[in-house]
């Protein structure tokens, strides 16, 4: 396609001229394109699209390969030569950027569609600051279109399940008001390329951390959606909501996604913010340090998601054990650092024990095999970690305890008398021991820093959810969720491809083959 004719094209609104003589056009994709409709084309950053109909100014319509649909206008730029290669292409447009004469006739060249450096930094702030009107508009029509009425319509849906299916979503159409506010202030309408919005998002940084319910929520929400939507009148209704406020034509299912989806978009459209500014640029330092933080912001909230799915998986175990005594774990726990086999004596016993240890935040757990079913274990006590100090024993004889040890290690109180002193058959095993505590710790001042904390009302609906999968009458057991559970931990002493059963072996003493150990290998004689 001649340089003169994408040129006018371009000019004149990306209109329908574009392609009015037949040629064929190629636009590159800036970035990702993650679509919510069928009709909508997906693709990658770097993609090379074939533009089809550009009458759009929005909206155009191209075509990957065997797959077509709408893509938004401003996710791509033109390729100046629609002969050449990409490749070709992007080496020309580095060559011609590095003098000024040739960047002043590429810029002649490109028009204002591919220009130089500041024209693309232009460009991507105006698709930030696009993209939030969008949806700052996006979020009051949920507002407004949905939840008030949802609110007006006490016979068709009780509190609970609005804060199911919304979420905190106010709160996030709150703070997203104010946050547009501030960017529209740092806005510079005449140059957008001097525009310094980095600050804004540095300011507000731990006010993002609110899309962290929302997206733990999210599942539950598409639950809940789910269920009412097999009954017609939710069906009529949402759709009536829908039309009333002139949205779009996709489902509820589909606008509640979008806050998932944004939190996400920020880092990438930091990154490619920063690839386009001056690192003289006044800016520049505000907009690397703002893409650090939203990707922390993005990683708290995939780990925050993370510990509240094992939550359920911790109540399972603990449903799981015979005998439990005292509180339940999801009380001061909400992740499993480590387990493991060990020999335990304890002042003022010392006689060895051989006991199964799980490690939690804050809690250490320790339990009993059953002498058959070496699946089953009984409660026998925990320690409190929070008051208590990790001490790393050579060698050799123990002063405390007056025995010689070996691979051992001794948890005492920072205040009191008590005093555990463990022993692993290997000296692997003891280091692995050691830096199990040092993580576990590492990881309640994290918690404490990032104020991570469960709800009761989570607390109790994963007990609750456990104690279900239990019914009266049938023998406990540490089933297999629980041992994938385990597994999924990546504790080097344990093994990655082995069931449960097997794992629990491992751990244990080898001991001769005695009769009452053939009995309980009998299938009928089992509990």
């Amino acid at each position: 396609m001649p340089a003169a004719k994408l040129r006018c094209s371009w000019r004149n609104g990306r209109s329908c001229g574009l392609i009015s003589d037949g040629s064929v056009v190629y636009a590159e994709a800036l970035w990702d394109h993650v679509t919510m409709d069928i009709q909508e084309l997906g693709f990658k950053a770097g993609d090379v699209i074939e533009v089809i109909d550009a009458t759009n100014k929005e909206w155009w319509w191209g075509r990957i390969m065997d797959s077509e649909g709408w893509f938004p206008a401003s996710f791509v730029r033109l390729r100046v030569n629609q002969d050449e290669p990409m490749e070709q292409f992007s080496d020309h447009l580095e060559e011609s950027q590095c003098g000024n004469e040739d960047q002043a006739g590429l810029g002649l060249l490109l028009g204002p569609g591919i220009p130089c450096k500041e024209q693309m930094r232009a460009n991507v702030i105006n698709e930030i600051m696009s993209t939030e009107r969008d949806y700052i508009k996006h979020l009051k029509d949920i507002w407004e279109g949905y939840i008030k009425q949802c609110h007006k319509r006490t016979d068709m849906f009780t509190e609970e399940q609005l804060r199911t299916i919304f979420g905190n979503i106010e709160d996030i159409y709150k703070f997203q008001r104010k946050f547009l506010k501030d960017l529209e202030k740092k806005f510079n309408n005449e140059q957008p390329h001097l525009s310094e919005i980095g600050c804004c998002f540095l300011e507000h940084q731990t006010d993002f951390q609110i899309y962290s319910e929302y997206c733990n929520n999210h599942p539950n929400a598409c639950i809940q959606l789910s269920k009412l939507m097999k009954v017609n009148k939710y069906v009529f209704f949402f759709e009536a909501c829908r039309l009333l406020q002139k949205m779009i034509d996709i489902s509820l299912d589909g606008f509640l996604l979008t806050p998932v989806q944004k939190i996400c978009k920020y880092p990438l459209q930091l990154a490619e913010l920063l690839k386009y500014t001056n690192p003289q640029h006044r800016d520049y330092k505000d907009v690397e340090a703002a893409l650090n933080a939203m990707k922390n912001v993005a990683r708290l909230i995939n780990e925050r998601k993370r510990r509240l799915e094992n939550i359920d998986k911790i109540a399972h175990w603990q449903s799981s054990i015979e005998d439990w005594e005292g509180e339940d774990v999801l009380v001061r726990s909400s992740e499993l650092i480590f387990s493991g086999e060990m020999t335990k004596l304890s002042q003022p016993q010392t006689k060895s024990q051989q006991r199964m240890f799980f490690l939690f935040d804050h809690q250490m757990v320790y339990c009993k095999k059953d002498l058959l079913r070496r699946d089953i274990l009984y409660y026998k006590g925990r320690v409190d970690m929070d008051l208590m100090e990790v001490i790393d024993l050579e060698d050799g004889k123990e002063k405390d305890f007056n025995i010689t040890v070996k691979n051992a290690l001794k948890l005492r109180a920072r205040s009191g008398d008590e005093v555990h002193l463990l022993c692993t058959k290997k000296p692997e095993q003891k280091q692995r021991w050691i830096q199990a505590f040092t993580d576990e710790r590492k990881q309640v001042h994290h918690d404490r820093e990032t104020g991570f904390s469960l709800t009761e009302v989570q607390k109790k609906q994963a007990m609750l959810n456990a104690f279900k999968s239990h019914p009266a009458g049938k023998p406990k057991a540490v089933t297999r969720p629980y041992c994938d559970f385990l597994l999924r931990q990546k504790h080097p002493s344990l093994p990655t491809a082995l069931p449960q059963q097997q794992v629990f072996m491992l751990a244990e003493p080898k001991r001769k083959t005695t009769f009452w150990h053939n009995i309980g290998r009998l299938t009928p004689f089992k509990k």
